[in-house]
């Protein structure tokens, strides 16, 4: 058995998949580890690179677009390693990021998930830590409730100098325990894309496992490089899966509160929008931009959410 079992998901992301596999090469040593690729039918020649420039990487090539759950499912199920890492192709490791997640993860048994600390291009934090989904950290700004109540609501305006223990972890770099995994199974493919790791780890603390985030573990993250691509489409995915997970872990209640404060809170910013274009000439592209994101959102509410409706499946 490996160390480490390396699964990247793509989705015509090619030049930065090659990125993301030469900073593994460049970065992991002394660790036995190997690569999963699994390409959801990339059209921009992502299976070719893969082949051309690391033909030890084993490519697992799909059909159709199967979503990031089930995709990174086809790894898991046949991984040889003590631990998988799960990796976005928009990230590049930095020096002993690896080393000290594994580091981390022998020194704690208990421990079925850790996190690295992702950083923006310019080396300033991203917020790496997530608290589960809920009515409070919908109905209010998350950043307000990170400044109230930071304990309860970490964030990368701290410091922190060791690991700590957290909710849910963002999963463009995280390292997972093969024995965890087996007792608490992979991701919930109900999810296509978004919140798949959140559920994840709302199973592992369920099950007695515990979340961490590793701050001397650091990663670059080019963030949302697919979303950016297809922003409303990937917006409408994002709802999705949260109703999924409220309809999952949450009262009937809560539920159904959410699903209508959210067509509410649309509205409210596509009525201020329209007045920002208007008093611009419509001449901001940032706002048009907005002004399609709304509209598009709050017009597949309005058909009571069709799956129909976002990134296509194909």
């Amino acid at each position: 058995m490996v160390d480490i079992s390396f699964i990247i998901v793509n989705w015509n992301t090619r030049d930065i998949l090659i990125d993301c596999l030469n900073s593994i090469y460049k970065t992991v040593r002394d660790i036995d580890f190997e690569i999963y690729v699994v390409d959801n039918n990339s059209t921009d020649g992502s299976q070719e690179a893969t082949k051309k420039n690391f033909p030890e990487v084993k490519l697992i090539e799909n059909k159709t677009n199967t979503g990031f759950a089930h995709a990174n499912n086809q790894a898991l199920n046949i991984m040889q390693g003590r631990f998988a890492v799960l990796l976005n192709t928009d990230t590049i490791l930095q020096e002993e990021a690896i080393k000290n997640l594994l580091t981390f993860m022998n020194d704690s048994p208990g421990a079925g998930i850790a996190g690295a600390q992702l950083l923006n291009e310019d080396g300033s934090k991203q917020n790496s830590i997530d608290n589960f989904p809920s009515l409070e950290t919908e109905i209010f700004n998350k950043s307000i409730l990170r400044i109230i109540s930071p304990n309860k609501y970490p964030s990368k305006a701290r410091n922190y100098n060791s690991p700590i223990e957290v909710d849910s972890v963002i999963g463009a770099c995280m390292m997972v325990r093969k024995e965890a995994m087996d007792e608490v199974g992979f991701f919930d493919e109900d999810y296509f894309i978004f919140l798949e790791e959140t559920d994840w780890c709302f199973r592992m603390h369920k099950k007695g496992w515990k979340v961490y985030h590793v701050p001397d573990a650091r990663v670059f993250h080019i963030s949302g490089h697919s979303k950016k691509k297809t922003p409303w489409e990937s917006q409408i995915e994002y709802y999705k899966s949260l109703y999924k997970f409220f309809r999952k872990y949450r009262d009937t209640i809560s539920y159904l509160t959410l699903r209508s404060l959210k067509p509410c809170k649309l509205l409210i910013n596509l009525i201020l929008n329209i007045l920002g274009n208007l008093i611009t000439l419509f001449q901001s592209e940032r706002l048009r931009n907005r002004l399609l994101k709304y509209h598009k959102l709050l017009i597949w509410h309005l058909l009571l959410c069709p799956d129909s409706m976002g990134i296509q499946k194909k």
